[in-house]
């Protein structure tokens, strides 16, 4: 429950819950190149300054999730460079890469969002899907 309560703290302070415009508001710095393709991002720690470096080549959905993926190392890890959020990462046991998967599902698909759709036969996947949540880290939704 305290990944949510950060993360409804965090869009509460900054009224958003989208992970660029928080990252501009809190100066972290986004650098988006080109990296391997099974390279998604990564967050580094380096004298004070915060990084998030996004791979340029993701689509819009993917750089959206990782880019709240990161934030929540930020927010959740900020002393710990973090390893490199791959493809499979989505699906990794390692306890801090679950934190972090499942702070940017709380971030990107807030309970209010999902009421919205209460009165459809939409799925939960198919709502993450809406707000960019990859189907792997759905289940980590709490609601």
């Amino acid at each position: 429950m305290w990944i949510k309560d950060t993360v409804e703290g965090i869009t509460k302070k900054y009224k958003t819950n989208d992970p660029f415009e928080i990252i501009a508001a809190k100066d972290i710095i986004l650098v988006e190149r080109d990296m391997d393709e099974e390279i998604y991002g990564f967050y580094k720690y380096i004298r004070r300054n915060k990084f998030i470096f996004l791979n340029s080549k993701l689509n819009e959905p993917i750089k959206k999730f990782t880019c709240a993926h990161e934030l929540a190392h930020v927010e959740l890890h900020p002393d710990t460079n973090t390893p490199f959020l791959r493809s499979n990462t989505l699906l990794s046991v390692d306890k801090i890469e679950q934190e972090a998967n499942r702070f940017a599902v709380e971030l990107l698909l807030s309970d209010e969002s999902i009421c919205q759709y209460e009165d459809t036969n939409l799925t939960i996947k198919e709502i993450g899907g809406i707000y960019g949540v990859p189907d792997e880290v759905i289940h980590l939704k709490k609601f």
